[in-house]
């Protein structure tokens, strides 16, 4: 399909992204955003992903990565192995491909970047059921296709039970400057910054 303008694949490893980064579509009006994400979620299948989006010409992809899939080995070489082999911008001008591939990390999952919607935590979850009785704490959460569906919108739902991303985008800014002073490897999302590239996509 040759090289496109502004457009965005944005590929989570499960329907949580995907439907949530659908949700933002009204938010990025100008910008052409697809979620997608890989059945299985290994890193095999984000590669394969990765190298699609490439070839049907996005020319940004974004991967929302969750860490706390990535703490042991094999997973942890082959995330690094992952990252350095896209470290470059591609550009082939030949095949009018130029793509750059990003890759946003949430310790431990994408639903701490939801909590930031209400509020900011740096506390240590050991594992993903106390973060989510958490957000539930804030705002009724099921990580189900049918609750997903019935929110008519991640996003919208979030703001409309008291939520903000301006908010969000702030307390994920707030866990990276913390991470980085602290060396903190855990409670911390890049999906601010993220939201940032996108809205700087939109304005050029």
């Amino acid at each position: 399909m040759g090289k496109l303008r502004q457009t965005a694949l944005i590929l989570g490893e499960g329907p949580t992204e995907f439907f949530y980064f659908k949700s933002l579509c009204d938010v990025f009006k100008r910008l052409t955003i697809k979620p997608d994400y890989p059945k299985h979620t290994n890193i095999k299948e984000l590669e394969a992903k990765i190298a699609e989006g490439v070839a049907m010409g996005y020319n940004h992809i974004f991967c929302i990565i969750d860490m706390d899939t990535k703490d042991k080995e094999p997973e942890r070489s082959q995330y690094q192995k992952l990252k350095t082999k896209y470290a470059k911008t591609i550009d082939k001008p030949k095949k009018g491909i130029y793509c750059e591939v990003k890759f946003f990390e949430t310790h431990r999952c994408t639903e701490l970047f939801f909590l930031y919607y209400f509020r900011y935590t740096s506390r240590p979850y050991d594992d993903q059921e106390l973060l989510l009785k958490e957000l539930n704490q804030c705002v009724e959460f099921r990580k189900t296709i049918e609750f997903f569906i019935k929110t008519k919108g991640l996003h919208n739902y979030f703001e409309r039970n008291g939520g903000s991303l301006e908010k969000a985008m702030g307390n994920a800014k707030q866990s990276m400057e913390e991470k980085q002073k602290s060396g903190r490897d855990y409670t911390y999302s890049e999906l601010g910054r993220l939201m940032l590239e996108l809205k700087n996509m939109v304005v050029m």
